[in-house]
């Protein structure tokens, strides 16, 4: 006989309740409402930005330029460490809105349509997996999510991964009542996960289903073949033409995608040079899942003791497998970065939001007491620093606490930016007034703080933040500086600065990595903190230096040949 949580007897007994609710369509609309302002906000207005956005952005530009929207490149060079779905979307939305977007705006709006998707698709897994009852509570702990900030709003390979996996779980949940129509989701899933990413996602869900067939007998039925059988076939027709093309171009293009793909790359001890960190993403991943940890401990807690169907459910397993598969090659992944874990996200809001009802009122109430309290901080201080900003210039104290070798800045005033920022403010405030505490209540709460959280930081800091962190004032005055005529070899140049290098300047350089014999009269040199003069090197004389404002972490210098007497 299946055990029921008393509270989560009370709560169903309360959602059962909810088509009668007179206020349920407003509530609806104010969930879609905070939705798609927590995912527009920061996708415009600002400059491509160091890491995945401008790489991106670069392969997307060229895109466009070449007309070539099957073999992806990077400053004139072929570039294959991601397939070009992203790039290609971005792409497309560049030409459909730039103008009157910037082309860097335009494109980015694509990862506002990958976030979108993949929040849409975890509220149609939770409803397979769990009922309709739940359908927004996963969208509101991936909103509230401390490790999507500003990783979200970016375009990356991640966040292509992140939405094939989202719709991949809702064709798993589907498949155990349609069979044939779960399949083509889950190949959908892949697909998505295979052009977007790379091999790695895929990967995942297989190992995944493998382990769910061991585990239950459930997933050993002639159904879930079925299933998995149109997996296979939907996934190879949709990842096919990609690859026969790369192929008809030349088929060493296949062999470098597929030496891109190497174990290596995913497996510390199979590659030669990167080095597993095991410590990082379990050191990181407290704060990064945040709030969703602490709601799994807690579903652990009550079902791990036979409440409400115990472990052995396919609301536990199918994102559970999967977190756990995914966790544990984050632990082995040669040289982490936090952005790897963005997919583990989806499985862990799954799971959060099984036993959200169930909670103790006790816990609930501290979330959302400890969300109205840092948020409502936060906020002040923010719009308390901005117009000290505004009025006084930024303080030596303040530019200290943001690393910012610059004080002095005041920050512009946009009409536009501080209405938003201000509707945003009084909108918390209405939202989290003393009303009917309730633990669904509570994930509100603190959704809507992220909410007004970003958006400040993307509305009336933004300007800002662009400032910081945009190369575009860089490489113009670099561009005054270079030869009229003639290469310009690079050393120790990341992707990102080569893709903004080309967009803002047209300078395509000659890499030392791949060109041993480069004769180029310039070359350009990505240092790190120089203190002092630049570094000498024989036989060249220092035309140029500088970095990006505030910014004293990276320094990048200018050398042209020193003509022989």
């Amino acid at each position: 006989m299946r055990t029921v949580h008393p509270r989560a007897a009370r709560s169903s007994d309360a959602s059962s309740a909810t088509p009668d609710d007179p206020y349920r369509l407003w509530k609806r609309a104010g969930l879609l409402l905070l939705t798609f302002a927590w995912i527009g906000l920061g996708l415009a207005g600002h400059d491509p930005w160091k890491f995945e956005d401008a790489t991106m952005f670069g392969v997307a530009w060229e895109m466009n330029q070449r007309g070539d929207y099957v073999l992806p490149r990077l400053a004139g060079e072929v570039y294959l460490p991601q397939p070009p779905l992203v790039p290609a979307l971005a792409a497309l939305t560049q030409q459909l809105l730039a103008p009157p977007l910037e082309p860097f705006n335009a494109a980015r709006l694509a990862a506002g349509v990958l976030l979108a998707l993949a929040l849409g698709f975890s509220a149609l897994a939770a409803t397979e997996l769990s009922g309709a009852t739940h359908r927004w509570l996963p969208v509101l702990i991936l909103i509230g999510s401390v490790g999507l900030w500003d990783r979200a709003h970016v375009l990356s390979a991640e966040l292509a991964l992140m939405t094939g996996l989202a719709i991949a779980l809702y064709g798993q949940a589907l498949a155990l009542r349609r069979a044939a129509a779960g399949g083509a989701w889950i190949g959908v899933g892949a697909a998505t996960a295979l052009l977007g990413s790379g091999l790695q996602g895929p990967m995942w869900l297989v190992i995944a289903m493998a382990i769910e067939a061991v585990l239950d007998p459930r997933w050993r039925r002639s159904q879930y073949a079925v299933a998995v059988l149109v997996a296979l076939v939907v996934a190879c027709a949709l990842t096919a033409p990609w690859l026969i093309a790369l192929h008809q171009r030349d088929p060493a293009l296949v062999n470098a995608w597929l030496e891109a793909e190497s174990p290596g790359q995913y497996i510390a001890w199979l590659s030669d040079a990167g080095r597993a960190n095991p410590l990082y993403h379990a050191r990181n991943l407290l704060w990064f899942a945040w709030p969703a940890l602490p709601l799994i401990a807690w579903m652990l807690w009550t079902r791990g003791r036979g409440f409400n169907g115990g472990l052995a459910q396919p609301a536990v397993q199918i994102p559970g497998v999967l977190a756990l598969v995914i966790y544990v090659n984050l632990l082995l992944m040669p040289d982490p970065k936090l952005i790897d874990a963005l997919p583990l996200l989806i499985p862990l809001a799954l799971l959060a939001g099984l036993e959200v009802d169930s909670l103790r009122r006790g816990f609930s109430a501290a979330l959302d007491w400890f969300g109205i309290l840092t948020f409502g901080l936060l906020a002040i201080v923010v719009w308390g620093i901005w117009i000290d900003a505004r009025l006084n210039g930024m303080s030596p104290g303040i530019a200290a606490l943001f690393r910012d070798t610059e004080a002095g800045y005041q920050p512009t005033f946009h009409l536009g930016s501080i209405i938003i920022a201000i509707l945003l403010t009084l909108a918390w405030f209405a939202l989290v007034r003393p009303a009917r505490r309730s633990n669904r209540r509570a994930l509100l709460n603190w959704a809507v703080g992220v909410t007004l959280a970003w958006g400040l930081y993307s509305t009336i800091w933004l300007p800002y933040l662009d400032s910081r962190r945009s190369y575009r004032a860089m490489m113009e005055d670099l561009d005054t500086h270079l030869p009229a005529h003639g290469c310009v070899t690079s050393r120790t140049l990341g992707d990102p600065q080569r893709a903004l290098l080309f967009y803002f300047a047209g300078i395509a350089t000659v890499r030392e990595e791949t060109h041993a014999i480069a004769d180029c009269r310039a070359l350009l040199v990505q240092y790190g903190a120089i203190t002092g003069a630049a570094p000498a090197l024989d036989g060249w004389r220092v035309e140029w230096q500088g970095g990006r404002r505030g910014d004293a972490t990276e320094r990048y210098v200018l050398y042209v040949k020193e003509r022989a007497s």
